[in-house]
Protein backbone atom coordinates (compact mmCIF):
# COMPACT_ATOMS: atom_id res chain seq x y z
CA UNK A 1 0.00 0.00 0.00
CA UNK A 2 1.56 3.29 -1.13
CA UNK A 3 1.01 6.10 1.39
CA UNK A 4 2.61 9.51 1.05
CA UNK A 5 3.79 11.26 4.22
CA UNK A 6 1.78 14.28 5.40
CA UNK A 7 4.76 16.58 4.99
CA UNK A 8 4.85 15.85 1.25
CA UNK A 9 1.40 17.31 0.61
CA UNK A 10 0.09 19.45 3.46
CA UNK A 11 2.31 20.01 6.52
CA UNK A 12 5.91 21.06 6.96
CA UNK A 13 8.49 18.70 8.43
CA UNK A 14 6.86 16.66 11.20
CA UNK A 15 4.53 19.34 12.62
CA UNK A 16 1.08 18.04 13.61
CA UNK A 17 -1.72 18.68 11.15
CA UNK A 18 -4.39 20.85 12.78
CA UNK A 19 -7.88 20.70 11.28
CA UNK A 20 -10.61 22.98 12.64
CA UNK A 21 -14.04 24.30 11.79
CA UNK A 22 -17.68 23.89 12.71
CA UNK A 23 -19.42 20.58 13.11
CA UNK A 24 -21.85 21.77 10.46
CA UNK A 25 -21.93 24.58 7.94
CA UNK A 26 -25.13 26.39 8.94
CA UNK A 27 -25.08 29.77 7.19
CA UNK A 28 -22.68 31.61 4.91
CA UNK A 29 -22.07 34.20 7.63
CA UNK A 30 -21.30 31.55 10.28
CA UNK A 31 -18.86 29.76 7.98
CA UNK A 32 -17.04 32.91 6.91
CA UNK A 33 -16.78 34.43 10.40
CA UNK A 34 -15.43 31.17 11.82
CA UNK A 35 -12.97 30.78 8.94
CA UNK A 36 -11.74 34.36 9.35
CA UNK A 37 -10.78 33.76 12.98
CA UNK A 38 -9.32 30.31 12.32
CA UNK A 39 -7.21 31.78 9.52
CA UNK A 40 -5.48 33.89 12.17
CA UNK A 41 -4.37 30.69 13.97
CA UNK A 42 -1.32 29.90 11.88
CA UNK A 43 -1.17 26.26 12.92
CA UNK A 44 -4.62 25.54 11.44
CA UNK A 45 -4.02 24.09 7.96
CA UNK A 46 -7.45 22.70 7.06
CA UNK A 47 -10.94 24.15 7.49
CA UNK A 48 -13.56 21.47 8.16
CA UNK A 49 -17.33 21.76 7.96
CA UNK A 50 -20.07 19.19 7.75
CA UNK A 51 -22.19 19.68 4.63
CA UNK A 52 -24.21 16.49 4.93
CA UNK A 53 -24.87 15.44 8.52
CA UNK A 54 -25.74 11.77 9.15
CA UNK A 55 -28.11 12.19 12.10
CA UNK A 56 -29.32 9.29 14.23
CA UNK A 57 -32.95 10.40 14.00
CA UNK A 58 -34.85 12.30 11.29
CA UNK A 59 -35.94 15.93 11.65
CA UNK A 60 -32.59 16.88 13.16
CA UNK A 61 -30.26 19.28 11.34
CA UNK A 62 -28.99 17.19 8.43
CA UNK A 63 -26.77 19.80 6.79
CA UNK A 64 -27.29 22.42 4.09
CA UNK A 65 -26.12 20.21 1.24
CA UNK A 66 -24.50 21.42 -1.96
CA UNK A 67 -25.01 25.11 -1.11
CA UNK A 68 -22.45 24.71 1.68
CA UNK A 69 -19.82 23.67 -0.86
CA UNK A 70 -20.17 27.10 -2.47
CA UNK A 71 -19.51 28.69 0.92
CA UNK A 72 -16.36 26.59 1.28
CA UNK A 73 -15.18 27.87 -2.08
CA UNK A 74 -15.47 31.37 -0.62
CA UNK A 75 -13.34 30.25 2.34
CA UNK A 76 -10.66 29.03 -0.07
CA UNK A 77 -10.66 32.29 -2.06
CA UNK A 78 -10.92 34.80 0.78
CA UNK A 79 -8.68 33.18 3.40
CA UNK A 80 -6.49 30.84 1.35
CA UNK A 81 -7.52 27.98 3.63
CA UNK A 82 -7.75 24.43 2.34
CA UNK A 83 -11.10 22.76 2.99
CA UNK A 84 -12.30 19.30 3.95
CA UNK A 85 -15.77 17.74 4.10
CA UNK A 86 -17.31 14.39 4.96
CA UNK A 87 -18.66 12.31 2.07
CA UNK A 88 -20.94 9.35 2.71
CA UNK A 89 -21.75 8.12 -0.77
CA UNK A 90 -20.90 8.46 -4.46
CA UNK A 91 -23.11 11.52 -5.00
CA UNK A 92 -21.50 13.43 -2.12
CA UNK A 93 -18.07 12.57 -3.52
CA UNK A 94 -18.91 13.74 -7.02
CA UNK A 95 -20.30 17.04 -5.73
CA UNK A 96 -17.29 17.66 -3.45
CA UNK A 97 -14.93 17.05 -6.37
CA UNK A 98 -17.03 19.29 -8.65
CA UNK A 99 -16.75 22.19 -6.18
CA UNK A 100 -13.02 21.78 -5.61
CA UNK A 101 -12.92 20.59 -2.00
CA UNK A 102 -9.25 19.97 -1.11
CA UNK A 103 -9.57 16.93 1.17
CA UNK A 104 -12.34 14.38 1.70
CA UNK A 105 -13.07 12.40 4.82
CA UNK A 106 -15.15 9.28 5.30
CA UNK A 107 -17.17 9.29 8.51
CA UNK A 108 -17.52 6.57 11.13
CA UNK A 109 -20.95 5.41 9.98
CA UNK A 110 -19.77 5.08 6.37
CA UNK A 111 -16.54 3.29 7.29
CA UNK A 112 -18.69 0.56 8.81
CA UNK A 113 -20.42 -0.07 5.47
CA UNK A 114 -18.12 -1.64 2.84
CA UNK A 115 -20.72 -1.06 0.10
CA UNK A 116 -20.68 2.71 0.70
CA UNK A 117 -16.89 2.84 0.95
CA UNK A 118 -16.57 0.97 -2.34
CA UNK A 119 -19.00 3.42 -3.99
CA UNK A 120 -16.75 6.29 -2.93
CA UNK A 121 -13.61 4.41 -4.00
CA UNK A 122 -15.07 3.85 -7.47
CA UNK A 123 -15.71 7.59 -7.90
CA UNK A 124 -12.16 8.37 -6.73
CA UNK A 125 -10.46 6.03 -9.20
CA UNK A 126 -7.95 8.12 -11.14
CA UNK A 127 -8.43 11.21 -8.92
CA UNK A 128 -5.49 12.70 -7.00
CA UNK A 129 -7.05 13.94 -3.75
CA UNK A 130 -6.26 13.30 -0.07
CA UNK A 131 -8.74 11.12 1.84
CA UNK A 132 -9.08 10.63 5.60
CA UNK A 133 -10.89 7.56 6.94
CA UNK A 134 -12.45 7.73 10.40
CA UNK A 135 -12.64 4.60 12.52
CA UNK A 136 -15.97 2.71 12.42
CA UNK A 137 -18.42 3.33 15.25
CA UNK A 138 -17.74 -0.07 16.78
CA UNK A 139 -14.28 -1.28 17.75
CA UNK A 140 -13.54 -3.35 14.65
CA UNK A 141 -9.96 -2.85 13.49
CA UNK A 142 -10.36 -5.05 10.42
CA UNK A 143 -13.34 -2.99 9.23
CA UNK A 144 -11.22 0.17 9.57
CA UNK A 145 -8.31 -1.40 7.68
CA UNK A 146 -10.70 -2.71 5.02
CA UNK A 147 -12.02 0.81 4.32
CA UNK A 148 -8.46 2.13 4.07
CA UNK A 149 -7.55 -0.67 1.66
CA UNK A 150 -10.59 0.03 -0.56
CA UNK A 151 -9.63 3.69 -0.92
CA UNK A 152 -5.99 2.76 -1.46
CA UNK A 153 -6.96 0.26 -4.16
CA UNK A 154 -8.64 3.08 -6.08
CA UNK A 155 -5.21 4.72 -6.46
CA UNK A 156 -5.36 7.24 -3.60
CA UNK A 157 -1.92 7.63 -1.99
CA UNK A 158 -2.55 10.71 0.19
CA UNK A 159 -4.19 8.77 2.99
CA UNK A 160 -4.66 9.23 6.72
CA UNK A 161 -6.81 7.66 9.42
CA UNK A 162 -8.86 9.64 11.93
CA UNK A 163 -9.28 8.21 15.42
CA UNK A 164 -12.58 9.52 16.80
CA UNK A 165 -13.26 6.90 19.46
CA UNK A 166 -15.73 4.02 19.62
CA UNK A 167 -19.27 3.46 20.81
CA UNK A 168 -19.18 1.92 24.27
CA UNK A 169 -22.21 0.54 26.09
CA UNK A 170 -20.67 0.78 29.57
CA UNK A 171 -20.24 3.81 31.79
CA UNK A 172 -17.61 6.25 30.54
CA UNK A 173 -16.92 9.98 30.77
CA UNK A 174 -16.39 10.13 27.02
CA UNK A 175 -18.94 10.41 24.23
CA UNK A 176 -16.92 7.77 22.38
CA UNK A 177 -14.41 5.74 24.35
CA UNK A 178 -10.86 6.35 23.04
CA UNK A 179 -9.62 2.73 23.14
CA UNK A 180 -6.18 4.07 22.25
CA UNK A 181 -4.86 0.54 21.90
CA UNK A 182 -6.86 0.04 18.68
CA UNK A 183 -5.38 3.16 17.09
CA UNK A 184 -1.90 1.99 18.14
CA UNK A 185 -2.58 -1.45 16.66
CA UNK A 186 -3.55 0.24 13.39
CA UNK A 187 -0.24 2.15 13.52
CA UNK A 188 1.61 -1.11 14.10
CA UNK A 189 -0.18 -2.77 11.17
CA UNK A 190 0.21 0.22 8.80
CA UNK A 191 3.28 2.09 10.11
CA UNK A 192 3.37 4.58 7.21
CA UNK A 193 -0.25 5.64 7.70
CA UNK A 194 -0.66 9.01 9.49
CA UNK A 195 -3.25 8.96 12.28
CA UNK A 196 -5.08 12.12 13.26
CA UNK A 197 -7.10 12.30 16.46
CA UNK A 198 -10.59 13.81 16.68
CA UNK A 199 -10.79 14.93 20.35
CA UNK A 200 -14.19 16.57 19.79
CA UNK A 201 -15.99 13.33 19.03
CA UNK A 202 -14.08 11.36 21.64
CA UNK A 203 -14.91 13.94 24.31
CA UNK A 204 -18.43 15.05 23.47
CA UNK A 205 -17.67 17.79 25.98
CA UNK A 206 -15.38 20.76 25.44
CA UNK A 207 -13.97 20.38 28.97
CA UNK A 208 -12.23 17.14 27.99
CA UNK A 209 -10.80 18.25 24.65
CA UNK A 210 -7.46 19.52 25.95
CA UNK A 211 -6.82 16.31 27.91
CA UNK A 212 -7.65 14.10 24.91
CA UNK A 213 -5.60 16.29 22.54
CA UNK A 214 -2.52 16.09 24.75
CA UNK A 215 -2.88 12.33 25.14
CA UNK A 216 -3.07 11.96 21.36
CA UNK A 217 0.10 14.00 20.86
CA UNK A 218 1.87 12.10 23.65
CA UNK A 219 1.07 8.87 21.79
CA UNK A 220 2.66 10.24 18.63
CA UNK A 221 -0.45 10.93 16.59
CA UNK A 222 0.09 13.11 13.54
CA UNK A 223 -2.53 15.77 14.10
CA UNK A 224 -5.83 16.89 15.58
CA UNK A 225 -9.30 17.57 14.16
CA UNK A 226 -11.13 19.90 16.55
CA UNK A 227 -14.57 21.38 16.00
CA UNK A 228 -14.76 25.17 16.27
CA UNK A 229 -17.84 27.39 15.94
CA UNK A 230 -18.15 31.17 16.12
CA UNK A 231 -20.90 30.75 18.74
CA UNK A 232 -21.13 27.14 20.01
CA UNK A 233 -24.11 27.88 22.25
CA UNK A 234 -26.38 28.26 19.20
CA UNK A 235 -24.80 25.52 17.05
CA UNK A 236 -27.36 23.33 15.28
CA UNK A 237 -25.39 20.14 16.03
CA UNK A 238 -22.91 18.97 18.71
CA UNK A 239 -22.94 22.30 20.55
CA UNK A 240 -21.32 20.87 23.70
CA UNK A 241 -18.15 19.70 21.96
CA UNK A 242 -17.34 22.81 19.90
CA UNK A 243 -14.85 25.53 20.89
CA UNK A 244 -14.82 29.16 19.90
CA UNK A 245 -11.82 30.06 17.71
CA UNK A 246 -10.38 31.99 20.67
CA UNK A 247 -10.67 28.96 22.96
CA UNK A 248 -9.13 26.76 20.27
CA UNK A 249 -6.18 29.15 19.89
CA UNK A 250 -5.56 29.07 23.63
CA UNK A 251 -5.83 25.29 23.75
CA UNK A 252 -3.36 24.81 20.87
CA UNK A 253 -0.87 27.23 22.43
CA UNK A 254 -0.91 25.27 25.71
CA UNK A 255 -0.34 21.83 24.23
CA UNK A 256 3.08 20.21 24.49
CA UNK A 257 4.33 19.03 21.10
CA UNK A 258 6.73 16.13 21.50
CA UNK A 259 9.35 14.69 19.15
CA UNK A 260 9.49 11.03 18.16
CA UNK A 261 13.18 10.85 19.05
CA UNK A 262 16.12 12.92 20.30
CA UNK A 263 19.48 13.85 18.78
CA UNK A 264 21.01 13.90 22.27
CA UNK A 265 23.32 10.84 22.61
CA UNK A 266 23.11 10.96 26.42
CA UNK A 267 19.32 10.62 26.20
CA UNK A 268 19.60 7.71 23.74
CA UNK A 269 22.14 5.87 25.90
CA UNK A 270 20.07 6.30 29.05
CA UNK A 271 16.91 5.15 27.27
CA UNK A 272 18.75 2.07 26.00
CA UNK A 273 19.79 1.27 29.56
CA UNK A 274 16.19 1.45 30.74
CA UNK A 275 15.06 -0.75 27.84
CA UNK A 276 17.70 -3.36 28.60
CA UNK A 277 16.43 -3.56 32.17
CA UNK A 278 12.89 -3.99 30.83
CA UNK A 279 14.13 -6.77 28.53
CA UNK A 280 15.59 -8.65 31.51
CA UNK A 281 12.41 -8.22 33.55
CA UNK A 282 10.25 -9.36 30.63
CA UNK A 283 12.40 -12.47 30.28
CA UNK A 284 11.81 -13.25 33.96
CA UNK A 285 8.07 -12.62 33.58
CA UNK A 286 7.79 -14.96 30.62
CA UNK A 287 9.57 -17.73 32.51
CA UNK A 288 7.22 -17.23 35.46
CA UNK A 289 4.21 -17.33 33.12
CA UNK A 290 5.51 -20.56 31.64
CA UNK A 291 5.75 -22.09 35.12
CA UNK A 292 2.18 -20.94 35.81
CA UNK A 293 1.00 -22.51 32.56
CA UNK A 294 2.60 -25.81 33.51
CA UNK A 295 0.69 -25.82 36.79
CA UNK A 296 -2.56 -24.94 34.96
CA UNK A 297 -2.01 -27.96 32.69
CA UNK A 298 -1.55 -30.19 35.73
CA UNK A 299 -4.74 -28.78 37.27
CA UNK A 300 -6.60 -29.44 34.00
CA UNK A 301 -5.45 -33.06 33.91
CA UNK A 302 -6.35 -33.53 37.57
CA UNK A 303 -9.86 -32.10 37.07
CA UNK A 304 -10.37 -34.28 34.00
CA UNK A 305 -9.31 -37.37 35.89
CA UNK A 306 -11.82 -36.63 38.67
CA UNK A 307 -14.63 -35.34 36.41
CA UNK A 308 -14.56 -31.80 37.87
CA UNK A 309 -15.79 -28.70 35.98
CA UNK A 310 -13.25 -26.29 34.58
CA UNK A 311 -14.76 -23.08 35.96
CA UNK A 312 -14.74 -22.87 39.75
CA UNK A 313 -16.69 -19.80 40.88
CA UNK A 314 -15.46 -19.78 44.48
CA UNK A 315 -11.83 -19.96 43.37
CA UNK A 316 -12.33 -17.18 40.82
CA UNK A 317 -13.99 -14.94 43.42
CA UNK A 318 -11.09 -15.61 45.78
CA UNK A 319 -8.61 -14.49 43.10
CA UNK A 320 -10.60 -11.35 42.30
CA UNK A 321 -10.74 -10.40 45.97
CA UNK A 322 -7.17 -11.24 46.99
CA UNK A 323 -5.01 -10.09 44.06
CA UNK A 324 -6.02 -6.41 44.16
CA UNK A 325 -5.24 -6.40 47.89
CA UNK A 326 -1.82 -7.91 47.22
CA UNK A 327 -1.26 -5.36 44.45
CA UNK A 328 -2.24 -2.44 46.64
CA UNK A 329 0.29 -3.46 49.27
CA UNK A 330 3.13 -3.13 46.72
CA UNK A 331 1.78 0.00 45.02
CA UNK A 332 0.25 -1.50 41.87
CA UNK A 333 -3.04 -0.04 40.55
CA UNK A 334 -5.96 -2.38 41.26
CA UNK A 335 -7.48 -1.81 37.79
CA UNK A 336 -4.21 -2.90 36.19
CA UNK A 337 -4.12 -6.01 38.38
CA UNK A 338 -7.72 -6.92 37.60
CA UNK A 339 -7.01 -6.77 33.86
CA UNK A 340 -4.01 -9.06 34.25
CA UNK A 341 -6.04 -11.50 36.35
CA UNK A 342 -8.78 -11.53 33.70
CA UNK A 343 -6.26 -12.34 30.94
CA UNK A 344 -4.64 -15.09 33.01
CA UNK A 345 -8.02 -16.57 33.86
CA UNK A 346 -9.12 -16.59 30.21
CA UNK A 347 -5.93 -18.40 29.25
CA UNK A 348 -6.40 -20.86 32.11
CA UNK A 349 -9.92 -21.66 30.88
CA UNK A 350 -8.62 -22.11 27.33
CA UNK A 351 -5.83 -24.50 28.39
CA UNK A 352 -8.11 -26.60 30.59
CA UNK A 353 -10.78 -26.74 27.86
CA UNK A 354 -8.23 -28.16 25.42
CA UNK A 355 -7.22 -30.78 27.96
CA UNK A 356 -10.85 -31.75 28.62
CA UNK A 357 -11.46 -32.15 24.87
CA UNK A 358 -8.49 -34.44 24.35
CA UNK A 359 -9.42 -38.08 23.84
Amino acid sequence: MEIKALNTWITKDSEPLIIAGPCGAETHEQVMETAKLLHDIKTVKLFRAGIWKPRTRPNSFEGVGEEGLIWLKDVQKQFNLKTTVEVANAQHTELALKHGVDVLWIGARTTGNPFSVQEIADVLRGVDIPVFIKNPIHADLQLWIGAIERISNSGITKLAAIHRGFHYAGKTKYRNKPLWEIALELKTTLPNLPIICDPSHISGNRELIKHVSQKALDLGMNGLMIESHINPSVALSDAQQQLTPAALKELLSNLIYRQTTSENPDFTNKLDQFRNIINEIDDELLNILKKRMNIIEQIGEYKKEHHITIFQLDRWKQILESRPIWAEKIGLPTVYTEKICQLLHEESIRIQTEIMNKK
